[in-house]
């Protein structure tokens, strides 16, 4: 069983290499961890490529979901990014934003991070600042976001429980997350779950669901809403990797679930405006339960 440490390792330095790497190589691949799938298609990532304040050289086909699409991110908005990588989600929600904002994207990985200010300073976003440093452990104060946003990323992280606790922490009273993430329904094949390669492409190292969402709402978040569901395939030619061919049908036909979810939660206090009230009350009353339809 390896350490805490050794697995930031493992991600750090898998995720320096992907810096390097172009879109449609990371696309092809868990979260860009794995070598390319040799069938071309996208494994986890949404399109961001129709959303407001997208920039294609800072989009590097990580993701799992379009958190900043759920977010209600308002002008004048401190937006924190965890994980941001090449910039994508922070100059999504600078334009939701605006001048008048802020935005911070948070990285431990050093080429991202110059990566990412390669990007902003090429765009001229003086409201827009990269960090390093680790999202269990964020460079930031107390209570200053008013709104956290994060893709694929918490599943790479070996301590959750502390990764939300610094959310709720950084977060103002009032301010809100949106958050998708890579969960599990069942076990997955211990192959799968040992492999330091599968942890840094976002499989080994994500969590039961049930536990995921207990997390948050144990950390004292309120109002925490599944916005979004889809199921992952992971294909073939990279199961066979880790499992026999009988392994992978059985693993095919048993519970097991590998999903992106898209969660939204709000920290107690703070009084929110009655713009805020009607988002929430249309949040609450459009669960988007699984089985649903809405997802």
């Amino acid at each position: 069983m390896r350490t805490e440490q050794e697995l930031k390792n493992v991600v750090r330095e898998k995720y320096a290499k992907i810096a390097e790497q172009g879109k449609v190589e990371n696309a092809a691949s868990c979260c860009g961890a794995t070598d390319p799938s040799n069938k071309v298609y996208n494994i986890m990532t949404d399109d961001y490529t129709e959303t407001e304040g997208y920039v294609s050289d800072a989009d590097l086909g990580l993701g799992c979901g379009l958190p900043t699409q759920f977010a209600q991110i308002q002008k004048g908005d401190t937006v924190i990014d965890l994980g941001s990588g090449a910039g994508n989600d922070c100059f999504v929600a600078r334009h939701e934003t605006g001048a008048e904002g802020k935005v911070l994207g948070i990285d431990f990985t050093p080429a991202m991070i110059q990566k990412a200010r390669t990007n902003a300073e090429k765009l001229g976003y003086n409201n827009v600042e990269f960090r390093e440093g680790d999202i269990d452990n964020m460079p930031v104060n107390d209570d200053v976001a008013d709104v956290i946003v994060s893709n694929c990323v918490l599943n790479l992280v070996p301590n959750k429980h502390k990764v939300i606790g610094e959310i709720y922490r950084v977060l103002k009273p009032g301010g809100h997350f949106s958050i998708s993430d890579i969960v599990l329904i069942g076990e997955l094949p211990e192959a799968l779950r040992e492999d330091a390669e599968m942890y840094a492409g976002c499989v080994a190292g994500a969590i039961q669901k049930d536990e995921y969402l207990g997390y948050i709402e144990k950390a004292g978040f309120e109002t925490v809403t599944l916005q979004k569901e889809k199921p992952i395939i992971i294909p073939d030619d990279i199961l066979e990797k880790y499992l026999s061919a009988g392994e992978i049908e059985e693993f095919k036909k048993g519970e097991t679930g590998i999903f992106s979810i898209t969660v939204f939660a709000v920290k107690p206090g703070g009084g929110a405006s009655e713009k805020q009230k009607i988002k929430l009350s249309e949040l609450q009353s459009n669960d988007c339960a699984p089985g649903s339809g809405c997802c």
